[in-house]
């Protein structure tokens, strides 16, 4: 059906290793109490750079929740994740937008192949 299963929270709660090498995931989602606290250097640094190097030692996708800033995106480029969901990135829209926030990333895409992830859509500019 071309669906993918994540685990949310990643790091947190019940998240354990065991179920990850288990069961048919394809992404993990860091949880945004790692990134708000984002730092070089900072535990929660530490926490993330391994969370992203164990998600692709088993082959699954990174996204991490709660950017809020153009640091916390530095910072996880450089570790290696390339995908992200927060404020900084958008806010919530309403259903009736998608449409026309997916064409301006199509438009995006085409205009600058090879972009990062990370960038703004052109509807939220």
């Amino acid at each position: 059906l071309g669906i993918g299963l994540s685990v949310d929270d990643f790091g947190t709660g019940y998240s354990s290793l065991r179920h990850l090498s288990k069961l048919p995931v394809n992404s993990l989602k860091i949880d945004r109490a790692f990134v708000s606290d984002l730092a070089q250097g900072s535990d929660e640094a530490a926490v993330v750079q391994s969370i992203v190097l164990l998600g692709k030692s088993l082959g699954k996708s990174i996204v991490a929740e709660g950017i809020e800033t153009p640091a916390q995106v530095e910072h996880l480029l450089a570790m290696g994740c390339a995908m992200g969901q927060g404020y900084h990135l958008s806010r919530p829209i309403v259903a009736e937008l998608v449409d026309k926030m997916l064409a301006g990333l199509a438009a995006q895409a085409h205009a600058a192949p090879g972009h990062q992830r990370f960038e703004r859509p052109a509807l939220f500019h």
